[in-house]
């Protein structure tokens, strides 16, 4: 099987576009994404504490 040389820079150029997209999403949107990261991480320590019969999680 010939693959040609100049499909290398192209693979390269494809995945350098999707990089500087996806980087740029996150960026947009690094708030929201922070937001919902803390609010599952709320939601597990107050599942945690209901589980365990736990009145104050706070200890």
């Amino acid at each position: 099987m010939y693959i040609d040389p100049s499909t290398g820079g192209m693979l390269f150029q494809i995945l350098a576009v999707l990089f500087g997209v996806i980087s740029g999403i996150v960026l947009l949107f690094s708030s929201k994404i922070k937001m919902g990261y803390r609010r599952f991480l709320r939601f597990i320590r107050e599942r945690r504490g209901q589980d365990t019969g736990d009145t104050n999680p706070e200890k």
